[in-house]
């Protein structure tokens, strides 16, 4: 059984076990679907209502463009997992023999460099469900703002978790410039989508404590 398929304590409870998988990648895709359904629900809501009939069609595009990256979210939570098994087995070999040893650290290394695209998948997909994020925030139904804010939080949460799952990879990398590559370009995302999603927090904020929001025909 693939482990989106099973319950969420059922889920809750693998992760919490003694085994390596579920791990930080799994959740990090997770927290992001989650984050980016936040999204789609604020786009769900302003669509059809009357106050925001003229941003209605940028809306049911970005709607689209939500849910997709909400179900890839969900396909990379399974994909992380198998991903990692393969290097979570090959950590328990072990052999006297010097060539076998040869073959299983280049198995390794190659293992390492696989285990670190999931992540990286999670934190493009996250950074661009934070843009979408504040595009609902600042266009969508207000009486949800609080939504589009905790979807950008999630997204970011997502982001930072899934970083440390290729920082970890990386720093166990023998080939330094590839690590090196694969580092900066998750650090780069990282600062970036990270500082675009702390400004979605404080517009939202700002608009709960400082606006008046009027629920009339948007809720």
């Amino acid at each position: 059984m693939a482990y989106t398929d099973k319950t969420c304590k059922e889920f809750i409870y693998s992760v919490a076990s003694k085994e390596p998988i579920p791990g930080g990648g799994s959740v990090a895709a997770l927290v992001g679907a989650l984050g980016a359904s936040l999204s789609a629900m604020v786009a769900e809501l302003t669509v059809g209502k009357k106050k925001y009939i003229g941003v209605a069609a940028e809306m049911e595009k970005n709607i689209e463009e939500i849910m997709q990256i909400q179900e890839d979210l969900i396909e990379l939570v399974q994909k992380d997992i198998d991903n990692f098994e393969p290097l979570a087995k090959l950590y328990k070999m072990k052999s006297n023999d010097p060539e076998e040893k040869k073959r299983i650290s280049a198995a390794k290394q190659e293992a390492l460099h696989t285990a670190c695209q999931v992540p990286m998948e999670i934190i493009i997909k996250c950074g661009r469900a934070i843009e979408l994020a504040q595009e609902f925030a600042i266009k969508g139904n207000k009486v949800v703002i609080a939504d589009s804010g905790s979807s950008a939080v999630l997204c970011k949460a997502a982001m930072q978790a899934a970083s440390f799952n290729i920082y970890i990879n990386t720093n166990m990398m023998k080939d330094k410039e590839l690590a090196k590559k694969i580092n900066g370009e998750c650090t780069s995302r990282i600062v970036y989508y990270g500082a675009l999603a702390d400004s979605v927090f404080g517009y939202t904020t700002n608009t709960l404590i400082n606006t008046v929001i009027e629920t009339g025909e948007t809720f």
